[in-house]
């Protein structure tokens, strides 16, 4: 798989939480249940629609839910890429019913579309691809055997997530949003126009769709803001550039520290402790006229003191 399904390569890393936060604010969306066909849409190509798709699609696999990601995009479909899987059989083949019977029975429906659904590395994950670039994409979603095999999808899987087209350009996930329970836009910080926004969110409820919400991506930051997070900074080896200098995720995640203290020398006490003078503050309290020192940050002051306590027994 692609390094930028990040959920899966980097679980504990502050993005992943937060592709798990939406997980959970969808799941809050629907309180009796009835969220199981989910349509993520965007303004425009390029604003990381497929990427929330995907890397949504495995938080709620990893919640031990069954979950069915298409690739509604049958003119750029890029997910089987992403997930390293075939190109086809796909969404369009299965549309356009050239492999099935015409006679054919539910049971033999149903083998039909389970041979459209390839198996990923992420379990409770099944992904159907684009396929073959039609000549009639629209025409395809907007007949009935779309309908029924979303239904068939709903009655083995807990949530079926499309993966759909930009609204502005092409109106096939209009098509899809009044088949969908809800439909979340995602949007670019910076790139995404209001107006559009606008026109794409007025043009699904036209027709009967049901917005759940929005996503925006590509919001720029910096590591100090993930340096707060649950986990300290993520697992990743990848550098992240903070200011004027570089600091490696890796070796910034104090969660890990301690179970090696033979990596650390004096050098990086002194170092530790410098970072942890900046991060932490300490306040005078003469209140009950006596003179007590309040600490924050304690884990990074006892995590200090650990280290320190380490060396120097090993010294003696």
């Amino acid at each position: 798989m692609k390094k930028e399904l990040i959920v899966s390569q980097d679980p504990k890393s502050p993005i992943s939480e937060i592709i798990r936060t939406l997980r959970t604010n969808l799941q809050f969306f629907s309180t009796k249940g009835k969220l199981k066909t989910l349509l993520l849409t965007s303004t425009m190509p390029s604003e990381g629609k497929s990427w929330v798709s995907s890397n949504l699609a495995i938080a709620f696999a990893q919640a031990g839910k069954r979950v069915i990601l298409i690739d509604a995009d049958m003119r750029k479909g890029r997910l089987y890429k992403m997930f390293d899987i075939a190109q086809t059989p796909g969404l369009s083949n299965y549309l356009s019913g050239i492999d099935e019977k015409e006679n054919a029975t539910e049971r033999e429906k149903d083998n039909n579309l389970i041979n459209h659904l390839q198996t990923t590395e992420v379990e409770n994950l099944l992904v159907m691809s684009a396929g073959n670039v039609p000549p009639n994409p629209s025409e395809l979603l907007s007949t009935e055997r779309m309908v029924d095999m979303l239904e068939r999808m709903k009655q083995v899987s807990d949530i079926v997530i499309i993966d759909g087209t930009p609204n502005q350009l092409v109106t096939d996930a209009l098509i899809i949003s009044r088949m969908a329970d809800a439909t979340v836009v995602v949007t670019a910080d910076k790139r995404t126009k209001k107006e559009d926004l606008k026109k794409v969110i007025n043009n699904i409820e036209q027709i009967g769709g049901k917005v759940a919400g929005i996503v925006i991506n590509m919001i720029p930051t910096t590591y100090k803001i993930y340096e707060k997070s649950y986990y300290y900074g993520s697992s990743s080896k990848a550098k992240v550039k903070t200011g004027k200098r570089t600091a490696d995720p890796k070796k910034s995640d104090y969660s890990m520290m301690g179970e090696n203290d033979d990596w650390y020398s004096f050098s990086h006490l002194a170092r530790d402790w410098w970072w942890i003078k900046r991060h932490w503050w300490i306040s005078w309290n003469d209140r009950r006229s006596s003179r007590s020192w309040i600490w924050h940050n304690h884990f990074n002051f006892s995590l200090y003191g650990r280290l320190l306590w380490s060396r120097c027994a090993k010294k003696n």
